[in-house]
Formats: C-alpha cells, structure tokens, sequence
C-alpha cells in the first residue's frame, strides 16, 4: 500500500469520527441545557428561598451551604439538595422525636382503636385520647408533606446531576473531537507531502541488492 493511500484512509476515517463526536457532544450539551432549564423553571415555579442569615437559627447556622443560600431564591440542584437535606431533613427531625410517616402509622392506628373503644365505654379519658390522636395525626401531617417535598427536591437534585454529568461528557467529547480534527488535518497534510510513489513500510534495500 502507498503511504500516501494510507494517510488519506487514516485522514478521512479521522474526519467521520470528529464528525460523530461533535454530533456527540451537541447532543450531550443540548440534554445538559434542558436538565439545568428545567430544574430552574421548576424550582423558580415554587417560590422557594433560603432563610436570610440575620433569621437563621443556632443549629441552622451549622449548615454551610444554608448560610451561603441564605436569602437566596431555589432555583439550582445543589440548593435543592440543600434545602432537602439541610433544612427540610433538620426540622423533621425535630417533629415526632425523629419519626417517619410509617413510624407514625402504628401509634395513630392504636389510638384510634383506644378514641373508639372510649366512645363505646364512655370512658373519661376520651378527652385525652382524642387529643393524643389529634396531635399524632397532625405531626403525621405535618411528617408526610415534609417527606414528600424532601423527596420532589431531592429528584430534582439527581436530574440536575444528570445534566451536570451530560454537559461534562460534552466538554470531553468536544475535546476529543477537537484532537482528532488536528491529527487528520496533520495527516491530510503529511499526504500530500509524501511522494505518490513511496509504499508504506517498504523493505529497506540489503548489501547484497546494492552490491549486485
């Protein structure tokens, strides 16, 4: 095979795999763009901000990232995941002792068997009971609509890293592709440089043959 035929394959197979990987890249950095717009218009959609620092409590403060959002509209993954973890997560902690919805379900069911057995009994407690089941229900509440808005962030988070991840992806195969298009050009050039008649990796002549 000529060397020059060899560079021209190389060069031209270089050239379609740049174009593949700027295809590649465009599309990486097209589902990057509409990871992060979609986060920000819907978390912008909440109306969600950050406590000012001036109004942040004790144990708040300890969480950076509240200090650094403070004031601030939710409008990114990472303040989502922040607002999630470190204030949603903070403040259910200190409902029910720590409880989940589900831990809460078996000592809201108990006490509405004892509210209903008391009503039958006419028992004076029933007073009391039905408060402890108000009380229960209502950080049952209180617990379900604080998970469910943790975990709607918190998915938002993770698609907001999806796009993060896309859009780094893009940015390597941008590169690639830029190297690429360098060394066929390099190739292209080299090509055309070398004689038509040089082979590629041709056998160097022995003595013999010059001696002959």
């Amino acid at each position: 095979m000529k060397r020059r035929t060899l560079d021209l394959l190389l060069s031209i197979g270089g050239l379609g795999l740049t174009v593949l990987l700027l295809v590649a890249g465009i599309v990486l950095t097209t589902n990057a763009n509409f990871a992060n717009d979609y986060v920000r218009d819907q978390m912008g959609a909440q109306h969600i901000s950050f406590t000012p620092a001036d109004k942040l409590s004790d144990e708040e403060k300890k969480a950076d990232c509240l200090v650094e959002y403070a004031g601030q509209p939710l409008t990114t993954g990472k303040q989502a995941e922040c607002y999630a973890n470190e204030y949603i997560g903070l403040h259910l902690k200190n409902i029910a002792g720590g409880k989940t919805y589900a831990d809460l379900g078996e000592p809201q069911s108990e006490l509405k068997a004892k509210v209903k057995a008391a009503t039958e009994a006419n028992d004076p407690a029933l007073a009391d009971l039905q408060k402890q089941l108000a009380e229960v229900t209502g950080q049952r509440d209180t617990v379900f609509k604080g998970e469910t808005l943790r975990g709607l962030l918190l998915t938002s988070y993770g698609f907001s890293e999806f796009g993060r991840k896309a859009g780094q992806a893009a940015l390597v195969t941008f590169i690639a592709a830029g190297l690429l298009l360098l060394l066929s050009i390099a190739g292209l050039v080299h090509a055309f440089r070398t004689p038509a008649s040089q082979a590629f990796a041709a056998p160097e002549p022995t003595k013999d043959r010059l001696n002959a």
